[in-house]
Parts: structure tokens; sequence; C-alpha cells
């Protein structure tokens, strides 16, 4: 591989550039202050709510949030998918890994049984860890379980929500997924928060999961349907452009899981 070629800067364009960054700073502060009024009309289809919607995450998303129920983008993919695929009934057991209070109301009264679950948090039902389930194989028909992969070993966790699955049981997953890069990015260096924010985009991050996610989760033995954010959804219900809800299908018949696909190391 050809070796990067960096030149070096003339010590008074250094000097000029340092001055001019907070130049750049502030009026990019002002830019970002008259775009937190966007004027688009949205719809929430968790809590029902049209009107304007408020900026959310780092850097800013304009109408991210619902202001009503404080949804975000994912939540309300995920409402669209319990509307259009969930095909959640009484007969069902659900467990929800780290619960959002606006949908612990649906979901219990959709669910025969609703478990809530966290390995953090005490204010759930079970206290459990996602890599290492104190459950029997085969409890729950559904299992929800957003933005958990990228912090947690996503092998482990994969196996044990296949296990304990019923045939024909479903794992619901949202990760931050980079889609161009052909493997996912993990880095042992990499130790303190501020550098996990600089190379996982979040202080509590272990990876960024490249398109080889899709392998891991077929790996683990389970069947794949991308339920993908599209127009006219997006702008009406303003969601992420192309943000994926992986639902995951454990066979009525179980295949063995086949070998583990290797990750890129940095």
């Amino acid at each position: 591989m050809a070796k990067d070629v960096i030149p070096t800067p003339d010590p008074r364009q250094v000097r000029f550039a340092k001055g001019a960054l907070e130049r750049i700073r502030r009026r990019r502060v002002r830019e970002f202050e008259a775009m937190m009024t966007t004027g688009f009309t949205r719809t929430c289809p968790v809590c029902g709510y049209v009107g304007e919607f408020a900026p959310v995450g780092e850097p800013p998303r304009l109408d991210g949030l619902c202001p009503l129920c404080r949804s975000r983008e994912r939540h309300r993919l995920f409402k669209l998918w319990i509307d259009r695929r969930g095909g959640i009934t009484r007969d069902m057991a659900v467990l929800h890994f780290a619960p959002e209070p606006v949908f612990e109301p649906i979901l219990r009264g959709l669910a025969g049984t609703y478990v809530t679950a966290d390995f953090m948090r005490s204010k759930v039902d079970r206290k459990l860890n996602i890599e290492a389930l104190d459950l029997d194989a085969g409890s729950f028909d559904l299992i929800v379980a957003h933005q958990i992969l990228e912090h947690v070993d996503h092998h482990k966790a994969l196996a044990e929500c296949f296990r304990c699955l019923t045939p024909g049981g479903r794992l619901v997953v949202t990760t931050p997924v980079i889609d161009a890069w052909e493997t996912t990015y993990e880095n042992p260096a990499i130790q303190t928060a501020r550098e996990r924010m600089l190379h996982f985009g979040q202080k509590d991050h272990a990876r960024y999961f490249g398109r080889d996610l899709k392998d891991h989760m077929r790996a683990a033995g389970f069947a794949l349907h991308e339920f993908v954010s599209v127009e006219p959804d997006v702008s009406t219900y303003a969601l992420m452009r192309g943000e994926t809800l992986y639902e995951l299908t454990k066979p009525a018949n179980e295949p063995k899981p086949v070998a583990k696909t290797k990750t890129r190391k940095g």
C-alpha cells in the first residue's frame, strides 16, 4: 500500500487557520440556531403528534425528536414495523431489552407476556446480561434489542437471543451501521471514553458495524429481513434516510450456525 503523503503547511498559514477556526465556529453556531426551526410538519406514529419536531443528537439532527413523546427516528421506525410486520398477539411472549418507556404500554397491550430487561437499570422486570441470558431455551417469541449490539459482544448476544427464542421467533435489532464498509471496525487500542467518541461515535460504543453485520446475524442461525426507512415515510415521520431495522427469525427447523465472520481490527 502506498504511503500517504502529508504536506507541511507554512507556519503563517497555520496561525491564520487557528484564528479562522473561532470565526468559523461562531458563524456555524448562528447558522445552526437558524436551522433549528424548520417549519416542516411531521407525524409521530408512536403518539400521534402532528407538527414541527425538535433537533436531537450530537451533532444535531433536525426534526429528529418528537416534542410530545420524545421518540427518535429509530423509535418511529420501530412503531411502523409493529404496525406493518409485527404481528404481535396475545399468545406471544415478548422480551424487551433497555425498554423505551413509550413502548411499554404499546407492547404490554399487544403481547400476552411482556418482560422488560436490562443489565444496569433497576426499574425493569429482570436484570439480564444479553451476553449470558439466565433464561430457558425457547422462552420468548419476540426479543427487542434497540441500540445494544454496539455496546456488547454481539456474537455472544446474538447466540443467546437465538437460544432463548422459540422456533419461528424473532429478534428485532437496530444499531449504527456504515453499510459502505465491508467489515466491522473494532480497535482494542481504543480504551478511553474520548477515544471511543472519536472512533465509534459514542463514548460507550465498542465498534462501528460494517455490512458484514448481516453475515454475523446469519452465522448465528437467523434468517434476515431488513425493514428500511424509505420515502414517503422518511419525510412524513421524520426518519433517518436508509436506517434499517433488522428482523431476525429463528427458523422453525434450526440449521447449524455457520462459522463466524472475522471483523477488521484497527
